[in-house]
């Protein structure tokens, strides 16, 4: 018997308002990866393989609302600097992640952290000061602490003053304070809180018709319950299309010759 797949999100026409991308930087090999693992699938993998960008999907049905976010994975080198600056500009929420191990990971994580304050403030046509961007900041490989290269005045330097950003050390590896850094993230971007991984129901793809509320008659699933979704063998949108994303859904109130001087140098 064939499983009915989940019908294409042009099909569920998920609003705009309900579509948010969330974007992950930060150097190599300070679990980036890992992180998004354990968001979708609760899973760690020990292998390490190089990022070079990975784009993942998941869709949402909460209190009666189809959203979807898209997850994009970026490559800790950065060999194309437009590439990343599209990324930042297409992101509506980001997380920052350094290795508490490692300081150069840190210092990445500072000149990240600006460039996305100035390359947004641009796009809103804002000063650096009054942009408000939902960012966490996390110090992974909490469970290396004998290692430890970065002292907490430093991260707390780096916090002040910025209330659109947060910070927490985890452990991918073990687990540890990964809701509660999704807790707050969704709370800045005022997200519904249910899109974190401990406050949804997780649903195969075969019962993808929850997304039309369909299925609700069959006892397993109650109207008022959350359920998240992973959609198979999503791809990149093209650049055109992250060009579409940023226009009608990032620009918001600017002027429109300075938004276009920002989207394309």
């Amino acid at each position: 018997m064939i499983k009915k797949m989940c019908p294409s999100e042009p099909e569920l026409n998920i609003p705009a308002k309900n579509c948010y991308r969330m974007v992950i930087l930060g150097s190599s090999k300070v679990g980036k990866t890992a992180i998004v693992s354990r968001f979708l699938n609760g899973r760690f993998d020990d292998q390490y393989t190089p990022t070079i960008e990975d784009f993942h999907r998941k869709l949402y049905s909460i209190r009666g609302e189809v959203y979807q976010l898209d997850i994009l994975d970026t490559s800790g080198n950065h060999p194309f600097p437009a590439m990343r600056r599209l990324s930042i500009l297409t992101g509506d929420v980001f997380i920052l992640v350094f290795s508490l191990d490692n300081r150069d990971s840190f210092e990445e994580v500072q000149r990240l952290k600006q460039q996305i304050l100035e390359t947004k403030s641009c796009l809103k046509n804002k000063t650096k000061e009054n942009i408000d961007v939902p960012l966490v900041i996390c110090g992974n490989k909490g469970d290396r602490e004998f290692f430890r290269e970065v002292k907490t005045e430093e991260i707390e330097q780096l916090l002040l003053g910025d209330g659109q950003c947060a910070y927490f050390e985890i452990s991918a590896k073990k687990n540890t304070n990964l809701d509660e850094m999704f807790h707050t993230l969704f709370r800045m971007a005022k997200l519904p809180s249910e899109m974190s991984p401990d406050l949804h129901r997780k649903v195969s793809i075969q019962y993808c018709d929850i997304l039309h509320r369909k299925s609700l008659k069959n006892k397993k699933f109650k109207d008022g319950d959350a359920y998240g979704i992973v959609a198979p063998f999503a791809r990149r949108p093209s650049v055109h299309s992250d060009l579409m994303y940023i226009r009608e859904k990032a620009i918001g109130g600017g002027h429109g010759k300075e938004r276009d001087r920002c989207v394309i140098s």
